[in-house]
């Protein structure tokens, strides 16, 4: 069945609604004035891959450096502390929070709702350069010494250092503004330019996962804008915010950046989950199992993670009250998320199963995020948070929900949505090969660190006692076959720009409304408003609408 009424292959002549979006307008100065989403999720994209790629070479670095108990590449400590810093910021700051919200969210979230663009396209294209500013900011600081205080800036260290940090948080706090007019933009979006036919529980759960990130971006992000320009006036104005000598509280730091960071965990993962719910049906060949539930639990992630901050702050002298509270609403707020798990895997039950590189980075995600998720548990439980608290346990449980989640479900829409985008195929076998390199060099990296956290080890250290020096070797291993395999990927992905085969509209045999237009999609993506008449996942499911 089909989604949608389409008109017919479209012909490419002079008309401007008719030509390829790529070849519509060209010229730099056409992409640097665009309007257009798609070019706009574009220059997301190429931004974030090459945030992604200088955080990768840091943590390459720091892995490198960790092979030895001692000292050896890096000349002090401080540097060290300067380069994991850096490598944090970079990540959660230019690359995850807006990976897929704004590189594959701006693509396909109009196409999806049947919309010729976003609700305010200026605003949209806007939220792109108020992203490149802050970036520029957080250059700078590099420059003019680099902040080595750890990405989360706590207080009362980062009021003291001689670092750069105002420039830093400065840039952190512009970014903030994309971040929110994004979200925006896609509520409203949501709201009013849904195609007709397309009712809420027709959307893709996609867009189901983009609206929830959304909410959380524009009631979120500021308390972190306010925090990091409380911090910024502390430094300049010693005004006795956070400083204890002047009757401020250093705490009072970490509640304000957890009530937005640990939102900012589901900013992270919550579009990552969309990308999964839109991949396991398409290679399964099976509608969705669960479709509200879903559906639902993407919006309870979104409410119920702004009650969980406290558990970051287990061992900051809380009461016994609270503690108790935010351990109890930790293990409430797994519930939505094990509810996609249990779903995603009913769905492959019995399912025509195409183990495609999408698939693969579907199904990679589905074990590292549960993985995640399960430690997560442990760490919400008093008893062993106390004990596991600042080890190299919390390095590996962050990891393997930001990169096992994120990251996985990242490269999975990515290849899915590659032949779409770019019109062109990237070579198969190489992808499936490379996303089992990846697998393996990341469960090298990071679950060796669970060993390590459990006997002991303190995250942040560049020395360290020579017990643990076999594991922290073997952890730095896997790290270069994960650079490796990220490598590669980059490579053939951007040979297949040139070289790769012209990729058909559909190769995915996918239901969902963004293949059944032209590839790459046409300038407005659509000549017609498309009108909906079915779901978007009803595979092998006969309806009356035909075929």
């Amino acid at each position: 069945m089909s989604t949608a009424t389409l008109p017919g292959p479209i012909p490419h002549d002079h008309d401007v609604g008719r030509i390829n979006y790529l070849h519509s307008h060209r010229g730099v100065m056409s992409w640097v004035y665009t309007l257009d989403h798609k070019r706009i999720g574009i220059m997301y994209l190429a931004a974030v891959t090459a945030s992604f790629l200088v955080g990768g070479v840091m943590a390459l670095l720091i892995r490198a450096e960790l092979i030895d108990p001692q000292l050896t590449m890096l000349p002090s400590n401080k540097v060290y502390n300067q380069l994991f810093t850096l490598h944090g910021a970079i990540m959660v700051f230019l690359f995850i929070i807006p990976s897929i919200p704004a590189a594959l969210g701006n693509f396909f979230l109009p196409i999806m709702l049947g919309a010729k663009d976003v609700a305010f396209p200026r605003l949209n294209l806007a939220s792109f350069y108020i992203y490149v500013v802050g970036a520029i900011f957080a250059v700078i600081s590099i420059v003019l010494g680099s902040v080595d205080t750890g990405w989360t800036f706590y207080t009362p260290y980062s009021v003291d250092t001689q670092t750069s940090v105002v420039m830093m948080t400065m840039g952190a706090f512009i970014l903030g503004f994309s971040s929110i007019f994004t979200g925006l933009n896609f509520i409203v979006t949501v709201h009013k330019l849904r195609a007709p036919g397309l009712t809420w529980f027709r959307m893709p759960l996609f867009v189901w996962a983009l609206y929830a990130t959304s909410i959380i971006q524009v009631l979120a992000t500021p308390v972190l804008g306010i925090t990091l320009l409380l911090l910024a006036i502390e430094r300049v104005a010693h005004v006795g915010i956070f400083d204890p000598l002047m009757g401020g509280d250093p705490v009072l730091f970490q509640h304000f950046f957890w009530f937005y960071s640990h939102p900012a965990v589901y900013i992270m993962i919550v579009p990552g989950m969309g990308i999964i719910s839109e991949i396991i049906p398409t290679f399964a060949r099976k509608p969705i199992f669960g479709y509200r539930f879903i559906a639902f639990s993407s919006i309870a992630i979104a409410l119920i993670g702004f009650l969980v901050w406290g558990h970051h702050m287990f061992t900051s002298g809380q009461s016994e009250i609270a503690v108790m509270i935010f351990s109890a609403l930790t293990f409430l707020v797994s519930i939505p998320s094990a509810i996609k798990v249990f779903n995603w895997t009913a769905t492959l039950y019995r399912g025509s199963i195409d183990l495609k590189t999408p698939m693969l980075y579907a199904l990679s995600f589905i074990f590292l995020f549960t993985i995640g998720g399960l430690t997560g548990l442990f760490l919400g439980a008093l008893a062993t948070d106390i004990h596991l608290h600042d080890t190299y346990f919390i390095v590996a449980h962050f990891h393997y929900v930001m990169v096992g989640g994120t990251v996985m479900a990242f490269m999975g829409g990515l290849h899915y949505w590659w032949p779409k985008m770019t019109g062109r195929m990237y070579p198969e076998l190489l992808g499936q090969i490379t996303c089992g390199i990846v697998f393996l060099g990341f469960n090298m990296t990071f679950f060796t660190q669970f060993i390590l956290g459990s006997q002991g080890m303190p995250r942040r250290y560049a020395t360290y006692d020579e017990q643990f020096q076999p594991l922290h070797a073997f952890s730095s291993v896997g790290a270069l076959v994960l650079g490796v395999g990220f490598a590669i990927t980059t490579a053939y992905l951007l040979w297949s720009l040139w070289k790769g085969a012209k990729a058909p509209r559909n190769p995915w045999g996918s239901l969902s409304l963004e293949w059944q237009i032209e590839t790459p999609p046409i300038h407005q993506n659509f000549l017609e408003t498309p009108v909906i008449e079915g779901m978007p996942y009803d595979y092998g499911v006969e309806t009356g609408s035909g075929h």
